[in-house]
């Protein structure tokens, strides 16, 4: 939020606004709070040229055994906010009612948060602001609740009658080391706690708890929830933290929970706010990383930054090993098998593996250069080479080798440049070599383009890890790792395919096939699904008449024969299907008939609906929305040029997991599409090289850093991963 100020502060100093008269949110607003009877009187002063917001006050009592009741808010001056929309504004003065609603016995103060937002006619938007004081009160009337035990124990309160939930649900805290806490929960006869909504949050300052560990329950059927747990008489929970000081101090420490009373009544959600004084952290535990949620990229920059080189590479290594049986790096497999298949009948094992070699170098020398270059300078490396011309230029140089692969001409270096290249002897061998890197250089700015998720990831490590050397050796070490399998396929091309006849054109020609797919698989970022759709209808049919699909075959036809023209009848009626789909206009060659099929209710897939975003300004309002209403909100960073992006789209924002996960957030996306000036920004602004990325925010407008997603993620494990993001926020 605190980027709100910092716009306003340049808007107000291009509009020539002195910087002396910007007011602090404490001297633009003051407050004061006095005790009247059985409520509390709260009376803002408002300095010139300010106002506060109506709908965005708040106020809460944090003593338990004091609950205040709805707020009575004067009438304010109706006003339409650039953010907020129609809204009402206090100018120069504000009083409000806050009605004690209860007050346990004994309680002679209250601390009180008010929270609130205002802005200064200047253009100066301030963050909401979240203030605290002590208000002291008179004598507890007669007939105020006293059923709360003065020694914390659950209440018995009127015979017959449910408890209040703060009697039924005791909760204390006790320290166990300076990075742990537990919580013991005591539960009053009769009732009961669920597992599930125990959590715990610390407001701010000196600490910050992480998921909290709770131990199994009683299992339950609940006509709510289904099947749950809950916990009778007690339960313990331990709580861990993350401290970014080792000093003592107090930590406001809020408990959620609810529970029901046995064959009666259930509770409403409800919270416990207690203090707890931290010691000293004396030992070596990182501060900063005590069992808190970290997000992947975060712990391989710190692995980057702390391991030696040697785990260091060693680790990625096994990173692109991973990579490489991902469908973003199978497209390599053709262009490398291709590039075998076409030096004919005389190709050697020696001479495959060489040929692999040079290939996967230059593929890691393409990595390790733009890698370095990345971590030097920074920039949108993926959305450089999604510009249209660069694309197209690819996917021509996939039909021209594929033609080639169909023998309408053979690709050869001209000699001149050859001659130059290579030595008198063995031209065509070294000619070779050097397109063979040039390939593999080519092919791993193709792969880049989808592969950029994993490789954003990377990315953002060697930016956070601040060295360049380290950095690149990590992206080198990672090509390696995708280039191994490539090497064992290239290597073995040298034995299994035919050196000679008629099944070497077949085999050629079906590399030809691949490449041409491959062309398709680049321009469908540009074209739309249903052209897209049509290409591959027309590929994968003419691919099956090429497998015998309507050649007649005698009737002592060997089995070979009867298995291509099997397989080339599948493929030619899969190509029809996506024709047909095409016209109809299908987007999903997967499923090219999808337009005539529903859900079993007979409602079609939904997907989620995202509001846009396009600005930081943008982000900010919409986060100043969603924390007013008390809302999370998650943001989708997209482009019609990421396939990862799509295929979230696709397999994961339809499912109906994810959308019970989300239920209760707002969903905002970024489309960055164009990579202009106000994409780059936003990008920028929270370090992000590319799509798809996924941010978490909690209510009150805050990241959830360490449950950022970088990539595709699959439905189940993208529904439990925002569950955990925005549970408890």
């Amino acid at each position: 939020m605190m980027k709100w100020v910092a716009i306003a502060l340049l808007a107000s100093a291009t509009a020539g606004a002195a910087q002396d008269d910007i007011l602090k949110p404490e001297e633009a607003f003051r407050y004061s709070v006095s005790s009247a009877g059985e409520e509390l009187l709260v009376r803002w002063d408002i300095e010139p040229g300010h106002y506060l917001y109506k709908e965005r006050m708040a106020f809460r009592s944090r003593t338990d055994g004091v609950e205040l009741g709805d707020a009575v808010l004067p009438t304010g001056k109706p006003y339409e906010d650039e953010f907020f929309g129609r809204m009402e504004i206090y100018r120069q003065a504000a009083e409000v009612r806050l009605p004690i609603a209860r007050r346990a016995s004994g309680i002679q103060a209250i601390e009180l948060e008010l929270r609130s937002q205002g802005c200064a006619d200047i253009g100066l938007c301030y963050p909401p602001q979240r203030w605290t004081t002590q208000v002291s009160l008179g004598e507890t009337p007669s007939g105020s609740l006293t059923a709360l035990l003065g020694d914390g124990s659950p209440g018995t309160g009127v015979p017959g009658e449910p408890l209040p939930a703060e009697q039924a649900f005791v909760a204390d805290v006790e320290v166990i080391d300076p990075f742990r806490l537990a919580v013991n929960w005591r539960v009053a006869d009769g009732y009961y706690l669920y597992r599930d909504s125990l959590m715990a949050t610390v407001l701010e300052g000196r600490a910050q708890a992480a998921m909290p560990v709770v131990p199994r329950g009683t299992p339950k059927w609940d006509e709510h929830f289904g099947d749950t747990e809950v916990f009778y008489s007690e339960a313990r929970m331990e709580v861990p933290l993350s401290r970014p000081t080792p000093a003592a101090g107090l930590i406001e420490l809020t408990l959620a929970y609810q529970g029901c009373k046995e064959n009666s009544i259930c509770y409403p959600p409800g919270t416990y706010t207690l203090a707890v004084d931290l010691p000293e952290a004396t030992g070596a535990e990182p501060l900063t990383r005590a069992a808190a949620p970290i997000s992947e990229q975060d712990r391989l920059s710190g692995m980057i930054m702390e391991s030696s080189i040697g785990m260091v590479m060693l680790t990625f290594v096994g990173l692109g090993l991973l990579l490489a049986f991902t469908p973003c790096v199978l497209p390599m497999v053709p262009i490398l098998s291709g590039i075998i298949a076409g030096q004919g009948k005389d190709v050697t094992t020696g001479r495959a593996f060489a040929l692999s070699l040079t290939y996967v170098l230059g593929m890691a020398f393409t990595y390790t250069l733009a890698g370095a270059l990345v971590g030097a300078m920074g920039g949108q490396l993926q959305a450089a080479l999604q510009k249209p011309w660069i694309i197209v230029s690819v996917a021509t140089l996939f039909v021209a080798l594929a033609l080639s692969m169909f023998g309408l001409y053979e690709l050869q270096m001209p000699a001149a440049i050859q001659n130059r290249l290579t030595g008198a002897s063995n031209r065509q061998k070294s000619g070779t070599f050097f397109g063979t890197a040039i390939m593999g250089a080519l092919s791993a700015l193709v792969v880049t383009t989808c592969v950029a998720p994993p490789l954003v990831a990377t990315l953002t490590v060697m930016a956070q890890a601040a060295d360049v050397t380290r950095g690149a050796l990590a992206l080198f070490a990672m090509s390696i790792g995708m280039g191994l399998p490539l090497l064992v396929i290239g290597t073995s091309a040298g034995k299994l395919l035919p050196r000679a006849g008629a099944w070497m054109e077949k085999v050629k020609g079906a590399f030809g096939f691949m490449m041409l797919g491959l062309a398709i698989w680049m321009l469908e970022r540009l074209l739309p699904g249903a052209v897209t759709v049509a290409l591959w209808g027309v590929l994968i049919f003419v691919a099956g008449v090429f497998m015998g699909a309507f050649t007649t075959l005698l009737p002592d036809a060997g089995t070979t024969p009867k298995l291509g023209k099997g397989f080339g009848l599948l493929a030619s009626l899969y190509g029809a299907m996506l024709l047909i789909g095409a016209l109809a206009g299908a987007q999903d060659p997967l499923q090219p008939l999808r337009f005539v099929s529903v859900s079993s209710n007979g409602a079609a897939h939904s997907e989620l609906e995202f509001q846009p975003i396009k600005t930081v300004e943008d982000l900010e309002g919409a986060l100043a929305r969603a924390s007013a209403s008390g809302q999370t909100v998650m943001l989708d960073f997209y482009a019609d040029w990421c396939v990862s992006c799509k295929e979230m789209e696709r397999y994961t924002f339809t499912d109906e997991r994810v959308h019970a996960a989300l239920d209760r957030t707002v969903l905002l996306q970024a489309d960055v599409t164009a990579n202009d000036e106000a994409d780059q920004s936003l990008l920028n602004h929270f370090g992000i090289f590319g799509p798809p990325t996924i941010m978490f925010f909690d209510d009150y407008g805050q990241e959830q850093a360490g449950y950022r997603v970088v990539g595709f993620m699959p439905a189940d494990e993208f529904a439990v991963h925002a569950s955990d993001a925005l549970r408890g926020t």
